[in-house]
């Protein structure tokens, strides 16, 4: 059964315009490359491998050609079991002894026991963790750490890792980051600086906190989109990172251009699509095809399967969108971000980005 949004019906053209391939971005690179004032490298075109970075100059070695900010990124839910990184820039924070003690208290609440999405909990790494705690635990009483036997390690002793009160021999010299809390008050996001949590808040994270204070339409609804991207894929995670990452940036950009115009430009459903266009423009400039159409096909489907497993795909990502419809729902980004029928526009960004 096709996936029917009225929306479309009533602006089939402007949707044709915001699912078009961009045009060759080269122009937009060499804007990005000049806002960053970094000089040497150059983005063409190459008929045989498409489009890529090539050097004008020589440089020396170790020398830092280009550094820029990612547009959004997630860490995917099993690997939070095995550190607290910055939810922004992705850094370890915390502490050593945090990070082990925060990783062996999941490890007795049997979280990290389980797969989730396909990934496995690497049980040797547990185990080396707990053995490498339990041995400095016991050279401290004289004991030998020659042996094999495995000793959980007492809770009260975890406790003390995870607050401060048991310190790790030469953790000193590898120092962490402070840990930062959401703004909006989660227990989801945390973060290196104070300046990450801002960032983080103004690009997405305001409208994909569950906190007391999230902007989302819904906390409950986001709830469900967060419980059904966990169930099936977390890429959703990601794409919903996009989604508000436009969003928020349309807004922005209409505030901005607003108060330079006395008189508002001619709109469609309240939308100015220019802006909504410049808004998406990052993102889209890494158009590829439909996430259904070019996800490769598991091991464990039958070719003659294949069909079946892509309209799956496509469902579930139908499901989820409408989810994240409910939870951060924009009337004015609806055209481009919410027609039904057109998953596309996050198809084609899940099609472009690995999960950290």
């Amino acid at each position: 059964m096709e996936l029917i949004c009225p929306i479309d019906q009533r602006c089939s053209h402007q949707i044709a315009a915001l699912l078009r391939p961009p045009s060759p971005p080269i122009e937009y690179f060499d804007q990005l490359i000049s806002k960053r004032k970094c000089q040497g490298i150059k983005v063409k075109q190459n008929g045989d491998f498409g489009k890529g970075v090539f050097a004008e100059t020589d440089f020396e070695e170790e020398q830092l050609i280009f550094k820029d900010e990612m547009l959004v990124g997630v860490q995917h839910p099993s690997n939070k079991i095995d550190c607290l990184v910055c939810s922004y820039c992705f850094k370890f924070i915390g502490s050593i002894e945090k990070q082990i003690g925060r990783k062996l208290y999941l490890k007795r609440l049997g979280i990290g026991n389980s797969s989730h999405n396909g990934c496995q909990s690497n049980s040797s790494d547990d185990e080396e963790d707990d053995h490498y705690v339990q041995n400095h635990h016991s050279s401290k009483n004289g004991a030998s750490s020659s042996s094999g036997s495995t000793i959980p390690l007492p809770m009260m002793a975890v406790e003390s890792l995870m607050n401060g009160e048991l310190a790790l021999p030469y953790s000193n010299k590898f120092p962490l980051p402070s840990v930062v809390s959401c703004l909006g008050g989660c227990e989801e996001a945390f973060y290196c600086s104070k300046s990450c949590a801002e960032t983080d808040w103004e690009s997405s994270h305001c409208l994909l906190c569950t906190g007391e204070k999230s902007e989302s339409c819904s906390r409950k609804a986001l709830l469900k989109f967060i419980q059904h991207a966990n169930e099936t894929n977390d890429i959703f995670l990601l794409a919903a990172k996009a989604i508000s990452f436009t969003i928020l940036r349309y807004r922005k950009l209409k505030a901005s251009h607003m108060s330079e115009q006395e008189k508002p430009a001619p709109s469609i459903l309240g939308t100015d699509l220019s802006l909504l266009l410049e808004a998406w423009k990052p993102i889209s400039i890494g158009h590829k095809r439909r996430w259904w159409d070019c996800i490769a096909l598991p091991d464990d489907i039958d070719a003659s399967d294949e069909a079946t497993f892509r309209r799956e795909i496509q469902e579930l990502a139908f499901t989820s969108l409408q989810l994240l419809k409910e939870a951060i729902f924009d009337k004015e980004c609806e055209l481009c971000i919410f027609c039904e029928h057109q998953c596309n526009r996050c198809s084609y960004f899940l099609s472009n980005v690995a999960l950290t």
